[in-house]
């Protein structure tokens, strides 16, 4: 699933396999911090402090949410540091990205089961805990960032917090209804999922919140102080995301294209968006292409469906694409499908793939969930209760009408360019920043001033005096 979380992380990146230049290599397997060394010639902002970000669902940079931030805080002067784990296809674990120092250790295998997801959270906090200690040797920190699912890293953050350490939560999944959207089960895991979202909310400084939702279990289950918690949206940066020339070979001689952008995993409604196209074609649906483009841990089981329900001649599955070819299809489609369906983690998640299809000026079909809406508006229809049946029917009469499809379009890429593209979201982070920061940043501009004026009266001479 990609919420915001949410939001999930925007798996766009992850997809499409694009890795941002690197600019300089490290040692590829200790993750050694001491050829980092920050550049003291910069000016004042470069002085603001050093910010370490802790993420394990997703590798950085394709976390396109962590990256967003991390670019955000260097570009506003901060030293950034990311720890995650690597692709396995990626040579260089540890090296600097676009100005970010990233270190990432081998990723760990799939999750399928309760204890194989217990392995993976302990699996990724021994290796996050043992690169987090190295970079304070080499280059103390003044805030640890960390990024759920798990909520483990408040423990983590424990000691240096007695260090001084700011300790700031970023909340991109409510994991207790992950569970339950995955197991539908309050055993004890699920409660030991909720007594470990109590600890990391108990041990935050500060608390960043991907929707309104999210903020208020900040507040009322978390029993942060509301000024405490700051919403800061998963959005699209709009330069990455504008219509190009239909590509009319996409459509592989179909009249009509309908895409779904995300991962594809066990709740993310894949499996409902193939069943509500079977009924849609059993309705009268024809010249019709449906491409999948993504990739995760039910792609091969979804591609097995999509036979089993016959549809290998109305649907493809791209797999990663480039962002060039991602556009493409975007600029091409003419309805976007948002089939998550509706449980207690997606009603209050915001689907990064719908603000996405927004900024491409698509219509979308959307199963009916709370954070979705409050995104969307009328640039979406909904579906109640994840009949796919009705999302069947809806697909059949939005492609009938041209002019509905395209006043949705234009109502979603307004609503994203008004207030929930990426650059109305990097204000509010770089905002909380400096007022989290702003004691560290006034003491270190008074050092800086200090230091530059006994330089200068080192080398100060006196004038000769006149002989008389």
């Amino acid at each position: 699933m990609d919420v915001n979380v949410s939001g999930k992380s925007s798996p766009t990146d992850f997809m499409q396999g694009n890795v941002p230049s690197s600019e300089s290599a490290d040692p590829v397997a200790s993750a050694d911090t001491t050829n980092f060394t920050p550049d003291l010639h910069l000016t004042d902002r470069a002085h603001r402090g050093h910010i370490v970000i802790l993420v394990e669902n997703l590798p950085v940079p394709f976390d396109r949410r962590v990256w967003l931030e991390s670019l955000a805080l260097k570009e506003a002067g901060y030293r950034v540091s990311v720890v995650s784990p690597c692709p396995p296809d990626d040579a260089e674990p540890n090296r600097v990205i676009e100005g970010v120092r990233v270190y990432r250790y081998p990723m760990p295998s799939p999750s399928r089961g309760h204890l194989s997801f217990v392995r993976e959270f302990a699996y990724c906090y021994w290796q996050t805990r043992r690169i987090v200690k190295r970079i304070w040797r080499n280059d103390p920190f003044d805030v640890i960032h960390s990024c759920n699912p798990p909520d483990m890293f408040w423990a983590l953050a424990r000691p240096y917090k007695k260090k001084g350490v700011r300790f700031v939560f970023d909340h991109h999944d409510v994991c207790p209804e992950l569970y339950l959207s995955k197991f539908g089960k309050r055993d004890v895991f699920y409660r030991g999922l909720c007594w470990l979202e109590k600890r990391q909310f108990a041990e935050a400084d500060v608390v960043i919140a991907t929707n309104e939702s999210y903020r208020r279990i900040a507040i009322d289950r978390g029993g942060k102080h509301p000024r405490d918690v700051t919403v800061v949206r998963s959005g699209p940066q709009l330069s990455r995301f504008q219509r190009l020339r239909k590509e009319l070979v996409l459509k592989q001689g179909r009249k009509h294209l309908c895409v779904y952008l995300g991962v594809m995993g066990k709740q993310d409604g894949v499996d409902y968006a193939l069943r509500a196209i079977r009924n849609a074609i059993n309705n009268g649906l024809q010249d019709t292409l449906f491409a999948f483009i993504g990739d995760g841990d039910h792609y091969e089981e979804v591609i097995k469906l999509s036979c089993q329900l016959s549809l290998q001649e109305h649907v493809i599955f791209t797999g990663r694409i480039s962002d060039e070819v991602l556009c493409s299809y975007l600029s091409t489609a003419d309805l976007a499908l948002a089939p998550d369906p509706k449980n207690p983690l997606n009603d209050i998640s915001t689907m990064n793939k719908v603000v996405e299809y927004m900024s491409m000026s698509l219509p979308i079909i959307s199963f009916d969930l709370k954070e979705t809406r409050f995104s969307a508006g009328d640039a979406a229809v909904y579906i109640p209760d994840n009949d796919v049946l009705r999302m069947g029917h809806a697909i059949i009469e939005i492609l009938k009408d041209p002019i509905r499809r395209e006043i949705m379009g234009l109502v979603g890429r307004k609503r994203v360019e008004s207030m929930l593209s990426w650059d109305h979201s990097r204000e509010c982070l770089i905002r909380l920043y400096d007022q989290l920061l702003e004691n560290k940043i006034q003491e270190e501009s008074f050092d800086l001033r200090l230091l530059s004026e006994q330089a200068l009266a080192a080398t100060y001479e006196p004038p000769l005096r006149r002989a008389a």
